[in-house]
């Protein structure tokens, strides 16, 4: 790490954490060399893509001062300290991985792995070599999800008994990597891993940091390519015994919604847009025969937020929200929720997964 930072905004002075990048994806931009800018702990120092030709233009594009020609260079580096995997989801698990048997902290993007069975591997490979990884799930390092959490907790709306999360995003190119079960595909995996993540959190709040899984009751995965859904309803119980619902879909209207839905034995608590809360939000409780309306700070962004944290755990040791802890059981639910609707887990394409674009 280099010499200390200044302060900015929402920061304090402290060591600057010299990140390279793994992929010369379209997401680079918006999770981390734009919120960057608002986090003075972080420094985006490299690129390499698996085009050296491409990774020079989109590392210029970015501002991103070094490229190097292969991912086996970049990891090499002894100038980087971190490693974000921005590389399609089949991926994720191999060079997480190989970043970290490198000696690199690793933020990648979500959903983390393929599967479980990788997502096991990757926290093994952290514990091993003592370096932090983490899933890039945003939404949960924004104040919005800490207001809510603070509202179940505090019992607003009485003991949790159902929990709902809706996510929106289509994706009409029949030639996006998000339609290739290869290169681990579906709209479980690309939004449903924030729908859970929400239910888990919220579900959780007062209690454990995430609520654990106990069984998926149902689930419906229409297909739009062989075995990858373009939509997924899944119908969960957790733990404590209150039941959930996520749908989350990659087909059809309306576009860039999500919104969950939180009810107990006194109320309801309904949350608009906890993706983007940055761009509008909105918290509404109906309890004791009140309906109350409240907005949480919209800056920074919630990439900002996990940023700020993901640097703050590797200079400070401070505690994430998706590390390990989190992302394995959320990956054993995914699989669960997959052979439910009757469809195979992903993982079947790392060796597909290396010649694909850099399309994410």
């Amino acid at each position: 790490m280099t010499d200390r930072a200044e302060d900015g905004p929402g920061g304090t002075t402290g060591p600057t954490v010299r990140i390279g990048v793994l992929g010369a994806a379209r997401v680079v931009k918006t999770a981390l060399t734009e919120p960057a800018r608002e986090v003075p702990e972080v420094t985006v120092a490299a690129l390499a893509a698996r085009d050296p030709a491409r990774a020079r233009e989109h590392a210029a594009r970015l501002g991103i001062p070094r490229v190097h020609d292969s991912y086996d260079a970049l990891l090499a580096d002894p100038e980087l300290d971190a490693v974000y995997v921005a590389l399609p989801n089949a991926l994720h698990a191999t060079w997480g991985e190989r970043a970290l048997r490198a000696g690199k902290h690793v933020l990648v993007e979500k959903p983390v792995t393929s599967n479980e069975n990788e997502a096991r591997q990757l926290a093994r490979a952290a514990e091993e070599t003592g370096r932090i990884v983490c899933e890039a799930m945003h939404p949960l390092y924004h104040p919005l999800n800490d207001r809510v959490r603070e509202l179940l907790a505090a019992g607003t709306i009485g003991e949790i008994r159902h929990a709902e999360a809706h996510v929106a995003f289509p994706i009409p190119s029949a030639k996006d990597i998000r339609w290739s079960y290869e290169l681990g595909g579906g709209a479980l995996m690309d939004l449903g891993v924030y729908a859970l993540a929400l239910l888990r959190s919220y579900v959780g709040a007062g209690g454990e940091e995430e609520a654990a899984l106990k069984d998926v009751e149902g689930a419906l995965a229409p297909v739009r390519t062989k075995d990858v859904d373009r939509r997924v309803d899944a119908r969960l119980r957790f733990a404590g015994g209150a039941t959930g619902r996520i749908v989350a879909t990659m087909w059809g209207w309306p576009p860039l919604a999500s919104r969950c839905l939180v009810e107990g034995t006194a109320g309801r608590l309904t949350v608009l847009n906890p993706l983007g809360p940055q761009m509008f939000h909105r918290i509404t409780v109906t309890a004791g025969g009140r309906r109350t309306r409240e907005r949480v700070v919209k800056q920074p962004s919630t990439y900002a937020c996990q940023l700020r944290a993901f640097a703050r755990a590797v200079t400070g040791g401070e505690p994430l929200r998706s590390g390990p802890e989190q992302f394995v059981p959320a990956m054993a639910a995914i699989d669960a929720i997959y052979r439910r609707a009757g469809l195979p887990p992903r993982g079947a394409g790392a060796e597909a997964g290396r010649v694909a674009g850099e399309t994410v």
